[in-house]
């Protein structure tokens, strides 16, 4: 049996520490600017999967400090949470190497028979809403 693939929430806080050792507010702000705004990570939902990659040993903590009166920790990538990421990525290209393999044939299928059938040149006509001032469709 091969193992599960890698949650998201897991491959992005990995991926954020494949380049530098952060804390956890920094972590967050990586988190969403890796994923383009798509996934905010809360601090309680990040804290658990740190202390979940701490004990799977694919992180280390790399420092602690007191920053205004507050503890800060850092955390860094192990060699295990590197090969791990690195695992994933290359299972994440195959994936997507195949999708696009078979979307070529797909989009090629489509276009040799809208060749035989004539319909290559037809255009999609798509409906365009233009809003008014209040809001109303025009």
């Amino acid at each position: 049996m091969t193992e599960r693939s890698m949650q998201e929430p897991t491959l992005l806080l990995l991926t954020a520490l494949a380049d530098a050792p952060r804390h956890g507010y920094a972590l967050i702000q990586e988190i969403s600017a890796i994923s383009q705004g798509r996934v905010t990570m809360r601090a309680g939902t990040l804290y658990s999967a740190l202390d979940r990659l701490l004990q799977q040993e694919l992180i280390r903590v790399e420092s602690d400090e007191v920053v205004g009166g507050r503890a800060r920790r850092t955390y860094a990538l192990t060699e295990a949470g590197s090969a791990t990421l690195a695992a994933e990525a290359d299972r994440l290209r195959a994936v997507v190497a195949e999708a696009d393999r078979r979307l070529g044939t797909a989009r090629a299928d489509r276009a040799d028979r809208a060749a035989r059938d004539g319909t290559a040149a037809r255009p999609v006509i798509r409906p365009v809403f233009r809003l008014k001032a209040r809001g109303a469709l025009a």
